[in-house]
């Protein structure tokens, strides 16, 4: 009970206003599962969430077409699969929420 009130009692994170990134970060995908899985228990359950790319948002199960693993072992081994297909480095934001919060942060300098 002491751990509940000393939690309520810590400052939230603020995000920032930072654009939004389109897409599920595939270690929240591989969180979801107990390891060892088949692929195609992955495919049948996440198959259609959305995961963040360097290109950009793309469907997982486009993805595990490309993996020749039929079974994962451990979580690492699904993520570094993964990783293999869509490469790492930085996620595009969403354009357009990117032009909202520019033109909503110019809207709020200029009423100053």
């Amino acid at each position: 009970m002491a751990d509940d009130e000393e939690e309520a009692e810590e400052p939230a994170i603020e995000l920032g206003d930072a654009p939004p990134v389109q897409g599920a970060p595939i270690a929240r995908i591989s969180a979801r599962f107990m390891w060892g899985i088949e692929k195609s228990a992955i495919e049948a359950r996440e198959g259609e969430t959305a995961i963040r790319t360097p290109e950009g948002p793309r469907e997982l199960h486009d993805i595990l077409s490309e993996v020749d693993t039929t079974y994962f072992a451990t979580r690492q081994e699904f993520e570094s699969s993964i990783r293999d297909v869509i490469g790492t480095g930085p996620v595009p934001v969403d354009s357009s929420a990117e032009r909202e919060a520019s033109e909503t942060a110019d809207s709020a300098e200029s009423s100053e």
